[in-house]
């Protein structure tokens, strides 16, 4: 039971990714915007929700793959464990953001990890551009992965290029 919930999916659908990623921009422009440090905690928590369960614990991860993904674009699916990475980096900076925030009072350090966050986030959501990701397979290239996480990537990306679009 706990394995089926503490799983990522494997592929992953890019189209809900940058709805996640659209979202994540919003939350953290209105947490810089408006300095409301509050919203540092859905945040938060929506990061870890999606690096442990994918979107199933996630509301926005639900929202995006559930309602918002299917309504504006087909599915094209990619690899799930450099997305799973790009959200471990997410769940790296928010923690750190609301630690900065609450548990240090270093408002100004908060805020400027918000700001990288928000820029990485934005990459993602709208040019496509994963930094996670890019930074997954430079660690793939220098042997940093293991080699069977690498072709679990390499067996996905096969597969759904020779299967094409849908």
């Amino acid at each position: 039971m706990a394995r089926r919930i503490l799983s990522f999916p494997n592929p992953v659908n890019e189209v809900a990714a940058r709805v996640v990623a659209c979202a994540v921009v919003l939350m953290c422009a209105a947490t810089i915007g408006f300095r409301e440090p509050w919203l540092l905690v859905p945040l938060c928590y929506g990061f870890w929700a999606r690096v442990l369960t994918g979107p199933k614990l996630s509301p926005l991860g639900q929202l995006a793959s559930r309602v918002v993904a299917p309504r504006i674009a087909a599915e094209r699916p990619v690899a799930g464990p450099p997305k799973r990475f790009a959200q471990g980096m997410g769940t790296a900076f928010s923690t750190a953001a609301v630690i900065l925030w609450f548990a240090a009072g270093e408002h100004a350090a908060a805020l400027v990890v918000v700001s990288l966050l928000g820029v990485a986030a934005f990459l993602e959501s709208a040019l496509g551009f994963c930094l996670g990701c890019k930074i997954f397979g430079i660690l793939m290239r220098i042997g940093v992965m293991p080699e069977a996480v690498c072709a679990e990537c390499a067996d996905i990306t096969l597969r759904y290029r020779e299967l094409g679009p849908s």
